[in-house]
């Protein structure tokens, strides 16, 4: 078990090996990053461009596509668990009250995010709160489209000025 554990592991790592993938690898990095699994994107965008420097408008707009589309796969599981939430609430109606945080951050977070609306998600970016932010969207029933714009729009400047800085700070050649 463990051996084929391994086999599938290094199999994974060689069809996402940079230099003969390229910008599939990093679609598919940037999208797994944009969902709640913990995984960086930026440093295989960093990687990539040290191979190929003259491929950074295109590997910046597919790092952006494919963390676009992972944050709207996390709001589509917000919205997908607040229906599964009410359908059980249909279901259960003498249930106990539902406990829910009902402290003062909880409050502020949810009146912010209210009165924000989709602008709220081009902080969708922001390493350890971006990608529950778009699942929260999702929960709150935000408008889609909108709110994918808006992930867009931050997760593009995000990469722009994360490579961009990245490559000035580290201009040296493979």
């Amino acid at each position: 078990m463990e051996e084929s554990l391994l086999s599938a592991v290094h199999w994974l790592l060689g069809l996402l090996a940079l230099p003969s993938v390229g910008l599939p690898a990093i679609f598919v990095v940037s999208l797994v990053s944009a969902t709640l699994l913990p995984l960086g994107s930026e440093p295989a965008v960093f990687g990539y461009l040290k191979l190929s420097p003259d491929m950074f408008w295109p590997a910046i707009l597919v790092a952006t596509a494919g963390n676009t589309v992972g944050g709207a796969i996390s709001y589509a599981m917000g919205l997908g668990a607040e229906k599964a939430v009410e359908r059980w609430k249909e279901h259960h109606p003498h249930a106990p009250a539902e406990r829910r945080m009902r402290g003062r951050w909880h409050h502020r977070a949810h009146d912010w995010i209210h009165r924000m609306g989709p602008p709220a998600l081009l902080l969708s970016w922001l390493p350890a709160v971006g990608d529950p932010l778009c699942a929260v969207a999702g929960w709150l029933r935000l408008p889609f489209w909108p709110c994918v714009a808006y992930m867009a729009i931050g997760k593009f400047l995000r990469y722009l000025v994360m490579t961009a800085g990245l490559l000035w700070l580290f201009p040296g050649q493979v």
